[in-house]
């Protein structure tokens, strides 16, 4: 079942069939041609390399063929291989309309923006989505209602534009930060600053050295150095956003149905280890840890912690590894009342929650999370985000 979602993109939103779907906040870049990856970092592809209007664009191993070879960043929108364009069949706006290649013709079921490591269609507002969450070789793309979901976020080729995003505005000019909360590493002792949703919104939003728009790529960056201000529960110092409602009020779900957390991020330096993504317990008891952190440690693993009990005590479960400054993708969530889901890059395990967390409400995390401390103000973590959104159903 696809959920509705709260997606952290670009600043223009739309809705669609109840679902907010994001468009882009774009800037003007030159045609680029390469490799577009996607789920399981498999490649968009035409079938069999066919050239014929009606040729199948599908997810397949990456062989660095010509139908493998797509231009973006045309001045029409358009993303194009082998001669013809990626285009919607009958121009449908439907949710499960297939995609497919076709003579170029100018119109919206052909044009495609770039939003946060999505490709969102213009004539139908819907996300290139890899069918059934699937990255088996020969899956027919379709669109769908955006969901900010690992099958729904690409990396297009090297040198085009990262994901859309405005390098001269704050972080609230490329994503909608009305439902995120930040705490900052300074402030007085046990007590951090905090900056609410509505600093934050905008192109002219709230952004200083520990949060800011990288001027190279647009990306939503978090500095957490080893030393700075924590909370009376912690010894280490974070760079943070924290969920919250729509009102203002502070996030607080019950562990009954669907939540996820999905982000594309890079971890640009680190000193130890830094906890990128959060499921923490709210209201309902007197603890205050986290169900879940999911960890990158500096020789590139990528590990998650689950909680044994409210009391305490985690067992740490190594579930990827990616080279720093890597762009990785991760989605973090909780199904049925008693199952943590984790996809690490298309691949996706489970978790059963103990009972002893049923009295608890939840909310997400997510930024750098430093995981050392010292006096150095200069060593630290530093995490740069280029999707993250929020579903709940």
């Amino acid at each position: 079942m696809r959920r509705h979602s709260k997606l952290l993109a670009a600043a223009t939103a739309t809705a669609v069939a109840g679902t907010i779907g994001l468009l882009a906040n774009t800037t003007a870049h030159a045609a680029t041609g390469g490799p577009i990856t996607g789920l399981g970092g498999k490649c968009i592809d035409i079938a069999s390399a066919s050239s014929a209007n009606g040729a199948h664009v599908q997810l397949y191993d990456c062989n660095g063929t010509s139908a493998q070879t797509w231009t973006v960043g045309n001045s029409d929108n358009s993303i194009q291989a082998l001669g013809k364009c990626m285009d919607v069949t009958s121009a449908s706006t439907a949710n499960g309309a297939k995609v497919q290649l076709y003579d170029c013709n100018g119109s919206a079921a052909q044009k495609w923006t770039v939003s946060n490591g999505e490709l969102v269609n213009t004539g139908s507002g819907k996300c290139l989505d890899a069918t059934g969450n699937s990255s088996a070789n020969g899956n027919q793309l379709q669109i769908w209602t955006c969901t900010g979901a690992a099958n729904q976020l690409w990396t297009l080729p090297s040198g085009s534009s990262s994901g859309g995003l405005n390098t001269s505005v704050a972080p609230g000019g490329n994503f909608n930060l009305s439902v995120w909360e930040l705490q900052e590493p300074v402030g007085s002792p046990g007590s951090p600053t905090t900056i609410s949703p509505s600093r934050l919104v905008g192109a002219n939003g709230f952004q200083d050295s520990y949060f800011y728009t990288d001027s190279s790529d647009g990306a939503m960056t978090f500095w957490a150095p080893e030393k700075g201000v924590t909370t009376p529960n912690s010894s280490y110092a974070r760079s943070e956003l924290r969920e919250m409602n729509s009102d203002g009020s502070a996030a607080d779900w019950a562990l009954s149905g669907t939540h996820r957390l999905n982000a594309t991020l890079r971890v640009v330096s680190v000193t130890d280890h830094v906890a990128v993504g959060q499921i923490h317990l709210g209201s309902g008891g007197t603890s205050t840890k986290p169900l879940l952190e999911l960890y990158y440690y500096a020789n590139g693993d990528i590990i998650v912690g689950t909680e044994n009990s409210p009391d305490g005590g985690q067992t740490t479960h190594t579930v990827g590894h990616v080279a720093v400054g890597t762009k990785w993708s991760y989605t973090i969530g909780v199904s049925g009342g008693n199952t943590l889901d984790l996809t690490i890059n298309g691949t996706t395990t489970h978790y059963s929650i103990p009972s002893s967390f049923n009295p608890y409400k939840q909310y997400f995390k997510a930024g750098s999370y430093n995981q050392s401390s010292s006096d150095s103000t200069t060593k630290g973590a530093r995490v740069a985000f280029y999707s993250l959104t929020v579903a709940h159903s």
